[in-house]
């Protein structure tokens, strides 16, 4: 509901970085709630409405724009999605590569140019595609999978 709040201005209003408002690309750009914002680190998350785009050239020029405003040039940026997600709605977190941001390591975190490519080379990659996780011990997902004998 966090995210339809954002989405919909009904919550964090205030806090949005950046709109854009087309009904299918569209997006908005807020900083992450774990970064407070006066730390060196870069944290934002780009909450999509409705579908993954094929990385147009505006969104990308975008990115770029938004980072030189926090002065992290965009070879110092790590843009990526997780898999599984915290919460099940399309986001992407943006973060400076100096900032080792949890979550952001390989067996969760995936490159939005990686996975634009992917889809680029075949739009049903990620149905044919098993994807490797970690998960905590306390999660609830891996006592599913246990109870499941998945693990």
């Amino acid at each position: 509901q966090w995210v339809y709040n954002i989405l919909e201005k009904k919550a964090e209003a205030d806090r949005i970085i950046y709109e854009n408002p087309d009904p299918c690309n569209g997006f908005v750009l807020v900083p992450d709630l774990k970064w407070n914002q006066n730390q060196v680190r870069l944290h934002l998350l780009s909450l999509k409405g409705c579908c993954l785009s094929e990385g147009n050239p505006e969104e990308m020029s975008t990115f770029e724009a938004v980072a030189k405003r926090f002065g992290v040039p965009g070879s110092q940026l790590r843009i990526y999605l997780h898999y599984q997600p915290s919460y099940y709605h399309l986001h992407v977190h943006f973060t400076a590569l100096s900032y080792d941001a949890p979550g952001s390591s390989v067996e969760r975190a995936h490159l939005l140019t990686d996975v634009i490519d992917n889809l680029a080379l075949d739009s049903t990659y990620y149905q044919k595609r098993a994807l490797t996780f970690a998960l905590r011990a306390d999660e609830l997902l891996l006592k599913k999978f246990q109870e499941a004998g998945r693990v």
